[in-house]
């Protein structure tokens, strides 16, 4: 039997397709369409979602193009916009200010002796003090806590403790106190230097005025190394703040703070000239000095 003969399949695949009686010529492409293999039957939908596409391309290089350039800020913009913020919003007082910074490290200090019949404590006396280190270390006068059997101090979250006197300075009517118990997020007084204060600076008075408070009062100093007597005549005190923000008994022993809320002195003394314990404009501050080396602090 004769064997065919043997081809590559290259080839073989063209000599079949020569020989083969239903091969037909390629028809040639139509009139008007090139002869490409690229497209087919569903071509014209390719060609207009590309037309659609360029047109959004277009259009949006077109609004790009149009589209105004933004201009860079200046200094009267901000300036602008800075005096129109002031205008339409209501802003806190110099005052509000300076009492919302010193508030938190307010105390009452209530001074209590012995009853006539030695059974009991009561109360003779109601002052105010500062928390100057927040280990519970507040500054008062001297004359607010002098001659107590116990002392208490409540802070402003309410927090109320007892407390006993670690440092007197007494050529200063100063007493030193340690509060047996401090509130966990205990706020001290941010203490500032009286070398730069002069007659007309605005100073806030807070305390307890007759017990009531904590309460603000504003005004200037009105003088400077000024010396008190006290109403015995006792003693003299001297390189005193002369201030006329309202004060009255209860005060003693509080802060005298500056509009930055720092304190400068000490509430220990008004004028009562006609011996009735009420405030006629004149007040007595000791210096922050005075008061940071009562408790060894090393003065500014």
């Amino acid at each position: 039997m004769r064997r065919p003969a043997l081809y590559s399949s290259s080839s073989k695949l063209s000599r079949a397709a020569a020989q083969s009686p239903a091969a037909q010529p390629e028809a040639p492409p139509a009139p008007g369409l090139p002869a490409s293999r690229f497209f087919s039957a569903s071509s014209p939908r390719l060609l207009w979602a590309a037309l659609l596409v360029l047109t959004v391309l277009l259009l949006v290089s077109l609004s790009l193009s149009l589209r105004p350039t933004q201009r860079k800020l200046t200094q009267e913009d901000i300036n602008a916009a800075v005096l129109k913020t002031l205008e339409t919003t209501q802003l806190p007082s110099a005052v509000a200010r300076a009492y919302e910074k010193i508030r938190p490290s307010i105390v009452r200090v209530t001074s209590y002796g012995k009853s006539k019949d030695g059974k009991e404590d009561v109360e003779y006396g109601v002052g105010t003090g500062v928390v100057i280190v927040d280990k519970g270390i507040i500054l008062t006068n001297l004359h607010v806590v002098q001659g107590a059997h116990s002392i208490k101090v409540m802070f402003a979250d309410g927090l109320e403790t007892t407390a006993h006197i670690t440092g007197l300075q007494p050529e200063n009517d100063l007493a030193v106190l340690q509060a047996h118990t401090i509130p966990d997020d205990m706020i001290a007084a941010t203490m500032r230097s009286t070398g730069d204060l002069a007659p007309g600076d605005h100073v806030l008075a807070v305390g307890y005025p007759f017990g009531i408070g904590p309460s603000a009062s504003s005004g200037v100093i009105s003088g400077l190394k000024r010396t008190f007597r006290s109403p015995e005549g006792k003693q003299d005190i001297r390189n005193l703040i002369q201030f006329d923000a309202a004060a009255n008994p209860g005060n003693s022993g509080g802060p005298l703070v500056t509009m930055d809320g720092e304190v400068v002195g000490i509430v220990t003394a008004i004028l009562n000239p006609n011996q009735q314990r009420s405030f006629v404009g004149i007040a007595f501050a000791v210096p922050i000095e005075n008061a940071a080396s009562a408790v060894g602090l090393t003065p500014f």
